[in-house]
Parts: C-alpha cells; structure tokens; sequence
C-alpha cells in the first residue's frame, strides 16, 4: 500500500487542527511511541497529534483520510503484539488526553468515559459509590479504550465475562472522519447488526473509540479468596470443571506453579505464603453476604480435598489476600525482569485442556533447551506462556522463537483452542491467526476491513 509521507505542510494543518503544544513531529516524538509493553515490533511515527475531543479526532481522520496518511490509534502502549505501533509509520493519534469521567447514571446503571481513561481510575471510582466495574485485566493502567480494543478479560471473566458484555455503548470515529453513536444505554437492542460489537475487540482498525458508555454492577458486600495446593498440575487443572459444575461460581480461578511463584517472591522480596506445593489452584468468591460466600467456597473447598487438594487455606483477612495476589499480579514483571528478552503466548483452550497445553510447553523446555514459564486462567483457559531468551544470541532467539511458537500455536489449534484468549492479533500473531482460521473466514475479516476502511489508512498491517 502507497501512503502519502508526513511533510511539513501537514504538520501545519495538524497543528491548526489540534493546537501548536498537541502535535509532535520527527525527533521531537518520544521514543516509547515507537513500540508497546512486550514486542520487539518497533516503528516511529512520523508525527504524534495528542487530540482533546471527539471533534478534533474526526478532523484529523478527515484530513489523513483526503491525504492518504496512515493513522494509528494509540493509548498508554501496554499491548503485546505491537497492535499500537505505527508500521507504516504516519500519523500517531494518542488518545490519553481525552480522559475525563463524563457521567455516572445510577438510575440506569451506567458510567459514561471518555478513552483514556484508565482501568485502575474506573474502579477507584465507582466502587466509592458502591458500584463495581467487573472486567479485570491484569495492567490495570491500560486505558479503558484499549481494553475495549482488546476485548480485554483478566481474572473475574469465569463468573463476570469480559469487556465486550460490559460496553453498552460507543462513540467512534470512523476512518472517513465521520462520528457515529452505536448501542446507547439500553439494555436490550436487536436493531439490525451490532455494531458495537463488531468493534470491541478490533484493535483500533475499524473506528476510533472516543466515548463509551459501561455497564455496572452494585458491589458486592463480601469476598474472600483460596488457595490449594496440589501435588502436580495436572490434578488441579482436573478439578476446575469439577468446580465449575458445582455451580458455585467462583469470580476468578487461577493457576500457577512453583517456577512462577519463585520469580515473583524475587522480584517483589518476599514470601508466597505457602511453599508445600508445585501446583495451585487460587480461587476468589464474592457476594452479598458471608453466609452465601461461605456456602460457595465451603462447596468447592470439599470438592478439591475429594480431587487430591494438599490443603486449603482460607485467606479472609486483607493482608493475606493481599500477600497471594500481589504474588499474582507481580508474575509477568517477575518473569520480565528474570531475562534479557522474551516473547508471549496468550492462547485459549478447553478448560480440560489446560494441563495437557501446559505439560506440553514443559516438554518444549528440553526440546529447545529454553525456559519457559506459564500461568493463566484455569477457569476459562486463557494460558498466558512466556518464551524467555536469556544468553541466546540474536540468531539463535529467532530461530529458537520461532520454532517453540508454531509448536505451541499447532499444539492449540489440534486441542481446539484460538490463538488469543485476550490480548489480541496485531502485528506479532497475523501469521499464526491466517494458520488457525483458515482462508474463508480471513477473507471475510477483510471484507468487513475494506467496507470500514476502503483506503487501508487506519492502523494498517493489523490483525488480517
């Protein structure tokens, strides 16, 4: 594709569009735009516009749109497939100045957001009105727009879902400059096709978010965590369907093994608060009440001691649940910062085949003589695997890369996964995305694309 180059002309018009202090161009662009969180993917725009309202965005997609100029749609850069890194280099919309709280709808049960504003702000927000926001990714500094762009999940998606059944209604700019309002506050909308749900999760190359409107729950009262250990993985990944049968309905079911632990008790300074085990299963349960979160995990606590449970340590108390999660929350710096360089795997299998896919990445250790260190969502099957680099020397990482990742990619699609459980396609997984799916539907992703966006101009190379 043929894309006009940014000159200084345009760098004028931008600047009368968005004002003199809110447009950057060549060295002037810090070099942080030039790629994401994890990947390698590395690509400078040629000039970053820091835009303040909806009205702005749809003139910068109209001017980009006349001149032919790539633009791609970024907020605090915390993806990992390099889904907010400007390939074709362009024009870099950076939405996190547009990050106000517009209104908070008790009546409907709704909150209103402008897209930078970050997850962590939602939260904080809302539940000092007794409200909850359930979606619960682990970079809890992503801005709700990229959440949304992702169909972000994270941990409380086994008894909530994930932000797709959270977003009621967007704000978008399309790739003409045109501003178009898609679902709204109602509850229920089988007006024709959604839309709205045809964007969550597009990664940025259909519309630009500049407004939503979310979904909330009343808080609940209670809650209260457990922590299993197992004598092998295998054991503990055998009794979530268990659990999940049993209708109690846990809000989050993680695993996670001794490798992982020992990295995060380094890199925070301090001790998980058992060492019995190699295998575990953690468990959060919430509610209105202590007596109906007592009834749930006294269920489940009783099915895991039937399945092979060591123990089970109730963590009632703050400061115990927070000594487990921090642990928790810690393990992908932890593994981060253990090596010189690595790369991720965040497919989605079958529940029951989550320790199968596991025991395989191990198998993949000695093959490869590399290290490698996994945890995940053992209620929905989201794995996230990291692929360390370590000594390897440049050649050898890609090669070894490589290999380990079509290994582990073929290993998810015979066992009837996808290739992403959360964290999305981009630019790194569009090879292995075409191998999973196949030719038809990847003809249809780009029918949809082309109808969006026939100039190709925004956040192109993505995804398909």
């Amino acid at each position: 594709m043929a894309y006009k180059k940014v000159d200084e002309r345009d760098v004028e018009a931008l600047k009368a569009i968005c004002g003199e202090d809110s447009v950057f161009f060549g060295e002037e662009i810090n070099e942080d735009f030039g790629r994401d969180e994890l990947s390698e993917i590395k690509s400078m725009p040629e000039v970053l516009v820091e835009p303040l309202s909806t009205q702005i965005v749809s003139e910068v997609m109209k001017y980009a749109y006349e001149k032919n100029i790539p633009v791609t749609p970024r907020g605090q850069g915390t993806g990992l497939v390099g889904s907010s890194v400007a390939i074709y280099g362009g024009i870099m919309i950076n939405m996190s100045k547009m990050n106000k709280i517009l209104e908070l709808d008790e009546e409907n049960l709704t909150l209103t957001v402008e897209p930078g504003v970050l997850l962590m702000e939602i939260s904080k927000f809302v539940e000092e009105q007794d409200l909850f926001y359930p979606p619960d990714p682990g970079e809890k500094s992503a801005t709700i727009a990229g959440n949304i762009n992702t169909n972000a999940g994270g941990m409380r998606a086994v008894k909530y879902g994930v932000t797709r059944d959270y977003v009621r209604g967007l704000e978008v700019v399309l790739p003409n400059g045109e501003v178009m309002e898609i679902g709204g506050k109602v509850v229920k909308n089988s007006s024709g096709y959604s839309f709205k749900d045809l964007i969550v999760g597009s990664e940025g190359t259909l519309a630009i978010v500049t407004k939503a409107i979310l979904k909330l729950l009343p808080l609940p009262k209670k809650t209260l965590s457990l922590l299993i250990p197992f004598e092998n993985l295998e054991t503990a990944i055998e009794t979530v369907p268990k659990v999940i049968k049993s209708k109690a309905i846990p809000t989050a079911i993680e695993f996670m093994v001794r490798d992982t632990i020992i990295a995060a008790e380094e890199f925070l300074g301090k001790q998980f608060p058992d060492s019995s085990s190699d295998a575990y299963l953690l468990l959060t349960f919430d509610g209105n009440s202590k007596e109906e979160v007592e009834k749930a995990y006294e269920t489940v606590a009783h099915i895991c001691l039937e399945e092979g449970a060591l123990d089970v340590y109730i963590s009632e108390t703050q400061e115990r649940q927070e000594a487990i999660w921090s642990a928790r929350g810690a393990f992908l710096e932890a593994i981060k910062s253990s090596t010189t360089e690595m790369d991720e795997c965040d497919v989605v299998v079958p529940r029951n085949k989550v320790a199968e896919f596991i025991k395989y990445t191990d198998e993949l250790q000695h093959q490869f003589n590399i290290r490698i260190r996994s945890f995940g969502h053992a209620g929905d099957g989201n794995l996230h695997v990291y692929i360390l680099r370590d000594a390897l020397s440049e050649e050898d990482w890609k090669k070894t890369l490589q290999d380990v990742m079509d290994c582990m990619y073929n290993r998810a699609k015979e066992l009837r996964g996808q290739v992403s459980g959360e964290h999305g396609i981009g630019f790194a997984k569009k090879g292995f995305l075409k191998d999973s799916l196949g030719d038809q539907h990847l003809i249809l992703m780009k029918g949809i694309k082309s109808t969006f966006d026939p100039k190709n101009i925004l956040n192109p190379g993505k995804i398909c």
